[in-house]
């Protein structure tokens, strides 16, 4: 049905053969090149050569998957062809390729047309792999754990890896220690051992470096670091424990064992106890407890008021101490102790001679054994007679002492109390009386039921004995603290009194409360520690783990069956310290733990393990007082009944900078001193108004030396009370100032103030009249201020309805005075110049001076009644001066008249000052 031209036609004709070529290839080619190498040659040939066209091969057509080969042909004639690559080939992307490959012959004309095509032949290529890669560890880094004294025959196996195709250069053939001078060996499976034993004295760790060869020769590109430790031989024990743990104040707890764990070195155990102890007993009286003053810290515990502190700091209303050995330095802590030698005898105004059925007696105390085999008795407190008539007799009422390591606590009533046998001493056995350790001991009285306290823990006497009562005397009783006071006769027949029983130790806080006991609850409050140790997210503990604290948390027992959980409630243990400015230093820590295995009573021996907590220095607190430091007040203001207000204008800041915050705290004391000589207590007090304390946590002490104001409580409620300090003085005549000096502090005097001195000033009337008439004649250069507050200040108690004709008629009358002064000076000095013309004038009675002048009368206690009457009859008086004035210059003066001018000035001019100096009432201003 084609219609063809006759040449083409012809082609056709001769075309009969097809094409042949070889069934199958197979071929090489190396990656990131294009030739394939075909066994056999790619070669096609056709029976109908040499005829043009139709013997000759125009093409070889590739079948496959998007194989990335073409065929061209290099001769037609020939039929010779080249199979290639259409883009460089990876080896590591496909290593074969499998595809179909045919031969095209010409056909009728050089385009191929009407061509036949070769049977399809399979060609396999397979692609050659480069040693394009180096070898790459697995991992960036090794590390293992060896025991000393072993010799391993593999430690560990490092592995590198090569990402070339071929097996060749994929494979990893040699390995190499590059680091010299180790007891280590690799394999060339990349097996590390040592070669000699390994000692955890010499070194305890060792650092090497391991490089891979491939098949190929080629090297990593970097070495990989292996790190070994050396462990010692297994010994049971604490491991990972820090030997010290910084503690910053005001941060809560803190953890002190976070990695620590119990190596058992896989032995098989029934149970695990472990013991923490935080060792406090250097500081302060046992432990970081708070320092305020011995009243202060019973007001913040809510103790019962009326105790009497029997060793206070040493002053001039509590010298009984001041010769007794204390020691202040423990974070203000007051300490006295007594070597066997002291005593201090307390005054009798200090504690009445009796005490009731209800006391408490309350101590610190830190007493070791006594020295010798029969040690006598030491006494804490002791009321015993005073040398009096009856030498003999040396009864001692109550006492409280030591005797070898018992504490006895002794009460004897008289008559006048019972009239029958009671019991009378009370003895206690305790550890701690002898142990040279800081306790808090409380003696509460509820007679006959006698109760000790230790750290707040009851303990009943271990024996009791009972007595008869006292017989009356009229003996006075002398109380001493650290002896016993007793009578004695001398050699000489004459009385004298010496101390015996002397005690051995430290005490302090001694106190002594008639009338009353006191609560455990309060007991506990002024003994608690502020530091101890903790456990965080107890809630988070296993509840197999049994603990248990002491009284001061400062012993924890935990005890488990499962090691697992005692590791992980060992971890848990923290220490903490409540106190805002602690005291800084180290704590002790000391760690105890008894293993015990099945069927065993003990299996492995853990050794204990000591720590400490460096608690840092806290961030001291700032505490400034401002204010008006001088005060001017009229003298009549100083005897009324409220007095005058001292430190209404004070200020007082404390504050404490931690991380850039300041954080506002308390006070425990403040003290107002007078300077000078002490207040005159018929005349002169310091008063604090009624209801000034009230709701706050404050008491106050008033002395002739000055006032102290004590307890726990803000800055601001100590200003509120501060400024309601007055002072009064009933003789403000012969008062002409009077200075006071104000301190605070924190933490009973380790913290304290700038030192605030307040100058009171009294201003009499003459002051007054200075000051007035300054303000009414001043200066030509000066410029009159009249100010309405003017006279309010003079005159506080005036209230604003005086009328302003009162204002004037005191003007008035100071001015009056003035003249009368200045004319008096003006005629004496007249009359010794006109001493020539005397005798003539006394020829002249006409021409005597008029001296009606000078009869000026002011008297201050009649009441304002006619104030105009007063203007005009001040005006009437300044014109008689000026026209006297006028007279004496025109007139002569006889030596008469001007002696009894003199007198009558002498008799008027005392006269007026006396008045004047009673002018200035308040209430009431006349003329």
């Amino acid at each position: 049905n084609k219609t063809y031209q006759l040449p083409t036609l012809l082609q056709f004709l001769l075309n009969k053969h097809k094409p042949w070529i070889e069934t199958s290839y197979h071929g090489v080619i190396t990656e990131n090149t294009d030739i394939v190498m075909l066994d056999p040659p790619l070669v096609a040939l056709d029976k109908d050569a040499p005829i043009p066209y139709a013997g000759e091969i125009c093409a070889f057509n590739i079948h496959g998957l998007e194989a990335p080969f073409e065929a061209v042909v290099l001769n037609g004639t020939s039929g010779e062809g080249q199979l290639r690559a259409r883009r460089l080939i990876d080896c590591e992307l496909q290593k074969e390729y499998t595809f179909i490959i045919q031969a095209h012959d010409c056909g009728s004309g050089p385009g191929g047309t009407e061509g036949k095509k070769s049977h399809k032949a399979v060609v396999h290529i397979q692609v050659n792999d480069v040693n394009e890669f180096a070898p790459v560890f697995r991992e960036p880094h090794y590390r293992a754990a060896v025991t000393e004294g072993k010799i391993y025959d593999t430690i560990m196996q490092v592995e590198a890896t090569d990402q070339d195709c071929s097996p060749q250069y994929s494979q990893i053939c040699n390995y190499q220690i590059t680091t010299s001078n180790t007891p280590f060996a690799i394999d060339r499976n990349g097996n590390i051992r040592n070669t000699e034993k390994l000692n955890y004295d010499r070194q305890q760790q060792y650092e090497i470096l391991v490089t891979a060869w491939d098949c190929g020769q080629k090297r990593a590109l970097h070495n990989v670091p292996v790190r070994i430790d050396v462990k010692p031989v297994c010994k049971p024990g604490w491991q990972g424990s820090n030997k010290q743990v910084d503690y910053e104040p005001g941060t809560g707890s803190k953890q002190l064992f976070p990695k620590m764990h119990l190596e058992t070195c896989g032995g098989p155990l029934s149970s695990v106890r472990t013991t923490v102890e935080l060792q406090t007993s250097h500081i302060g009286k046992g432990c970081d407890r708070e320092t305020y003053s011995e009243k202060s810290l019973q007001k913040l515990c809510g103790a019962s008021s009326g105790s009497t502190d029997l060793l206070p700091a040493p002053s001039p209303a509590t010298n009984w101490t001041v010769n007794l050995v204390s020691d202040s330095g423990r974070d203000s802590d007051l300490i006295f102790r007594f070597d066997g030698h002291q005593a201090a005898k307390i005054p009798d105004r200090v504690v009445l001679q009796n005490l009731t059925d209800q006391f408490t007696i309350a101590t610190w105390m830190k007493h070791g054994p006594s020295p010798g085999l029969r040690a006598e008795k030491e006494t804490l407190l002791c009321n015993s007679d005073k040398t009096g008539e009856s030498q003999e007799m040396n009864r001692h009422h109550y006492s409280l002492y030591v005797h070898n390591c018992r504490l006895v606590f002794l009460l004897r009533r008289d008559f006048t109390q019972v009239d029958t046998f009671r019991p009378a001493e009370f003895h206690w056995k305790l550890e701690q009386i002898c142990d040279k350790e800081w306790h808090y001991y409380v003696i509460n009285v509820e007679f006959p039921v006698v109760t000790l306290y230790v750290d707040g823990v009851t303990y009943d006497p271990y024996l009791v004995t009972d007595d008869w009562p006292i017989h009356p005397s009229q003996i006075d009783m002398q109380l001493t603290v650290g002896a016993c006071w007793q009578g004695n006769d001398d050699e000489t027949g004459g009385n004298g009194s010496i101390h015996h029983f002397y005690f051995r130790g430290s005490l302090s806080g001694l106190t002594i409360r008639p009338g009353k006991i006191e609560s455990q609850k309060v007991i506990s409050c002024l003994q608690a520690c502020k530091e101890g140790l903790d456990i965080n997210s107890l809630e988070s503990l296993d509840k197999s783990i049994k603990f248990h604290f002491n009284p001061a948390q400062s012993i924890l027992v935990m005890e488990g069956d499962d090691l697992g959980n005692i590791n992980a409630a060992v971890r848990k243990v923290s220490y903490i310290n409540s106190r805002q400015f602690p005291t800084p230093g180290i704590r002790r820590l000391h760690i105890s733990t008894l293993v015990q295995c099945f069927g065993e009573d003990t299996c492995i021996t853990i050794p204990d393990i000591d720590a400490v907590v460096m608690v840092q220095q806290p961030s001291e607190p700032r505490i400034t007082i401002t204010g008006v430091e001088k005060l001017s007040w009229l003298a009549a203001d100083f005897r009324s009944s409220e007095g005058i207000a001292l430190f209404q204008d004070v200020h007082i800041i404390s504050t404490v900078t931690t991380s850039n915050n300041e954080i506002i705290h308390n006070l425990d004391y403040c003290d107002v001193l007078v300077l000078g000589e002490e207040l005159d207590p018929q005349f002169e007090a310091l008063q604090l108004q009624q209801g000034a304390l009230l709701r706050k946590h404050l008491d106050v002490t008033n002395s002739t030396s000055g006032m102290s104001i004590y307890g726990v409580d803000s800055m601001s409620n100590y200003e509120q009370v501060i400024r309601q300090v007055r002072y009064y003085s009933r003789q403000p005549k012969s008062l002409l100032e009077r200075r006071f000096r104000l301190t605070c502090s924190e933490l009973n005097g380790r913290y304290t103030s700038n030192e605030f001195s307040l100058e009171v000033k009294a201003m009499h009337n003459s002051e007054d009249e200075d000051h007035i008439s300054h303000i009414i004649a001043p200066p030509q250069y000066m410029q009159v201020a009249h100010h309405p507050s003017m006279l309010q200040e003079l005159f506080p108690s005036h209230s604003s309805d005086v009328p302003n004709a009162a204002t004037v008629l005191i003007v008035m009358c100071i001015a009056a005075l003035v003249v009368v002064a200045v004319l008096g000076i003006y005629r004496i000095h007249l009359t010794h110049q006109q001493e020539m013309k005397l005798a003539e004038s006394i020829k002249e009675p006409d021409e005597t001076w008029n001296d009606s002048a000078l009869t000026i009368t002011v008297n201050p206690m009649e009441t304002l009644q006619e104030p105009q009457a007063a203007e005009d009859g001040s005006d009437e008086e300044e014109d008689e001066e000026e026209e006297e004035e006028r007279d004496d210059d025109d007139d002569d003066i006889t030596s008469v008249e001007s002696d009894d001018s003199e007198e009558e000035m002498d008799d008027q001019l005392p006269r007026v000052q006396c008045k004047t100096v009673q002018k200035w009432d308040k209430t009431t201003i006349s003329y």
